[in-house]
């Protein structure tokens, strides 16, 4: 076994097992970190595959970008996870059955397309491109629907989870556009007309004007 296939395992298994952390851990925290370390420990594998370009992407994008701000949100939200993860155990045999069944397909996926990864031809001057441009091309040409697809999918749970946050709350306080616009000028302002008043003057005022004169 060379160092490539050490590498492999290990990172794999670091995969698997933060990725199974990430659904069991109690506090929610916790679980956010876990994640960023299946990110970077598939980001590792991306290295091993020499797809650098993605290695890169998934730790900037997902591990520096997306992690951290989901971690902050999850601090100040402090949401109460005890609930929900009661009754992750009720839904397991169901959960398993689907996470089985979607691992054979990937895997079916993958496998297929594996076999003629080593005897496919290489065309002449695509080498000297780089791994970045050649994924560009590859996306934007040959998986152009499949990207428009992904980014259809992302808009979704971006709403998402917009909408789930908005959680009614008794101490929030909104703005009704509709009243606003309603609203008149005599509803919030009204003139009132007051008489002058004049104060009489003092005595020692009196007193002192008399002996200036």
């Amino acid at each position: 076994m060379d160092i490539t296939t050490a590498l492999f395992f290990v990172f794999s298994a670091v995969l698997l097992g933060s990725a199974f952390r990430v659904i069991t851990a109690k506090s929610t925290v916790h679980s956010a970190l876990f994640l960023i370390l299946s990110f970077f420990s598939a980001s590792c594998l991306w290295m091993l595959l020499k797809a650098e370009f993605l290695a890169i992407t998934l730790v900037l994008v997902y591990i520096g970008a997306v992690m951290v701000l989901f971690l902050f949100v999850v601090m100040m939200l402090d949401f109460e996870s005890t609930a929900v993860r009661e009754s992750i155990w009720k839904h397991l045999p169901v959960a398993s059955l689907v996470g089985a069944l979607i691992a054979l397909e990937i895997a079916a996926v993958l496998m297929g397309g594996f076999r003629g990864v080593e005897n496919a031809p290489e065309i002449a001057g695509m080498a000297q491109f780089g791994n970045t441009k050649l994924l560009g091309i590859e996306i934007y040409t040959n998986y152009l629907f499949p990207l428009q697809i992904a980014a259809v999918l992302l808009l979704v749970a971006i709403i998402a989870a917009i909408a789930l946050t908005l959680r009614g709350r008794k101490d929030s306080r909104h703005q009704d556009a509709s009243q606003q616009v309603k609203v008149k000028k005599a509803d919030r302002l009204r003139i009132v007309k007051v008489a002058p008043t004049v104060e009489a003057p003092s005595v020692a005022a009196a007193d002192k004007n008399e002996g200036a004169v």
